[in-house]
């Protein structure tokens, strides 16, 4: 046996013996085998909904434990770790669902505040200039200020309130930018926009008493709502380099490359799922562990939206109230007559796909006629429910899906007598629905 094999073995030997003693320590206070993925990702996505952070922490460590490669499981932990207030761990993690290909604007701003919190502004400033077109101004301009470049950020906020963007969480942020650079008369006018004369003294006080260069930790808990503590970081066992893929393997000899999938829809990951308050029904996750369908994604959460908190305050003028409620010029005309589908989302269940298309009518008024169509699909062993809109012609369908991907989401269009790689020949009525 040659040198090089011998070494190879050696590592493998200690990954596995890594990945055992994860194993034993989740599993030695029950007895039982370690939860699956699907059991944890639910019971983590829970955790945060209820606000329990240090819960979350536990159960998306196990999940990323048992899906390691899994970008949005990855997210699911950075958030947790976020909310947790361990801003090391979130920056290390976030780092990794970034490189696994979840490129979602929150992950990206929450992956710069985590950076900002630990002192590593030029990294901040670094992930913030690669992802700049894909951020919204509000986020992006505050993001800089947050950063150490309080100029830019008020430049960026300034020309969104000019260009129409004239919202409380631009015109609050703008506040705060404001204060960063020192301009605290500009702050104290932007802010009195939205919040009552008798609380705009406390807030320049709040802001003051953070505005000391080494208060970065403070000034990124203040925004995201969360009390920093005490972190030991990402525990080794789940680092993103102890999980190589199977290219990485076969570019060292170890592994048979897989080989990619036939045509344009190259599934590697379903597109994520809406956010929503998951339903946890451990028996339904248990049984898909047990039939091998336990799901490689989840529920995105990530951290507070970045805007200051705002108090609910007398209406805005008329002219105001109307710039904001007019509809996006990106709206796309549906053709009832059209050939041409619009994918927006994969589920794990079909009664997620029907909630799940719900929320997108509410989400996007454009679909509010649309035709509702769920397919089941196989990919990689996995079950999901295809949520899509019909009855779009070409243009109009990529124009839906522009909208869709400009606020953050996922969308494929594609011609309705296409099949999509996956896609399992339908022989119940009650897997593919269309209705009005």
């Amino acid at each position: 046996m040659s040198i090089e094999t011998k070494a190879r073995n050696k590592r493998f030997v200690q990954l596995a013996v890594t990945t055992a003693l994860a194993t034993t320590a989740l599993t030695a206070c029950t007895g039982k085998t370690a939860p699956s993925h699907s059991y944890s990702a639910a019971h983590a996505e829970q955790a945060l909904t209820m606000g329990n952070a240090s819960k979350a922490v536990r159960h998306a460590e196990a999940a990323v434990l048992a899906s390691p490669r899994d970008a949005y499981t990855r997210t699911l932990l950075a958030n947790a770790y976020l909310t947790d207030g361990r801003f090391a761990s979130a920056a290390t993690t976030f780092a990794e669902a970034i490189e696994l290909g979840d490129t979602a604007p929150r992950t990206v701003i929450s992956h710069a505040l985590a950076q900002v919190a630990i002192g590593d502004q030029m990294g901040a400033l670094g992930t913030l200039s690669r992802f700049e077109d894909k951020l919204d101004a509000a986020d992006y301009g505050l993001a800089m200020a947050l950063a150490g470049r309080p100029d830019h950020g008020v430049n960026v906020l300034g020309n969104a309130l000019r260009g129409g963007q004239n919202t409380p969480k631009v015109r609050q942020n703008l506040a705060y930018a404001y204060a960063m650079q020192g301009n605290w008369r500009a702050a104290r006018l932007m802010a009195a926009e939205d919040v009552p004369a008798g609380e705009v003294g406390d807030r320049m006080a709040e802001w003051a008493a953070l505005a000391r260069p080494e208060a970065f930790t403070g000034r990124v808990a203040t925004v995201l709502g969360v009390q920093p503590q005490a972190d030991p970081g990402q525990p080794q066992m789940l680092a993103l380099s102890n999980h190589p893929s199977v290219d990485m393997l076969a570019a060292s000899g170890e592994a048979e490359p897989v080989a990619a999938p036939r045509g344009d829809f190259a599934f590697a990951e379903e597109l994520p799922p809406v956010e929503a308050a998951p339903t946890v029904d451990d028996g339904a996750d248990v049984a898909l562990a047990d039939a091998g369908l336990a799901p490689a994604g989840g529920i995105r959460f990530v951290g507070r939206e970045v805007v200051q908190d705002t108090p609910i305050h007398a209406a805005r003028p008329a002219a105001s109230r109307t710039a904001r409620a007019a509809a996006p010029a990106s709206a796309a005309p549906r053709s009832s007559s059209g050939d041409y589908n619009v994918q927006l989302g994969s589920f794990f269940s079909m009664s997620d796909a029907n909630e799940a298309w719900k929320q997108f009518q509410k989400r996007y008024p454009e679909l509010a006629s649309s035709e509702r169509v769920i397919t089941k699909a196989r990919v990689n062993g996995k079950i999901y429910y295809r949520v899509a809109a019909a009855g779009f012609a070409k243009a109009s369908a990529d124009s839906m899906c522009r909208t869709v991907k400009g606020r953050g989401d996922g969308c494929i269009a594609y011609a309705a007598s296409r099949k999509l790689p996956g896609a399992i020949a339908v022989v119940d009525a009650g897997v593919r629905v269309a209705s009005r």
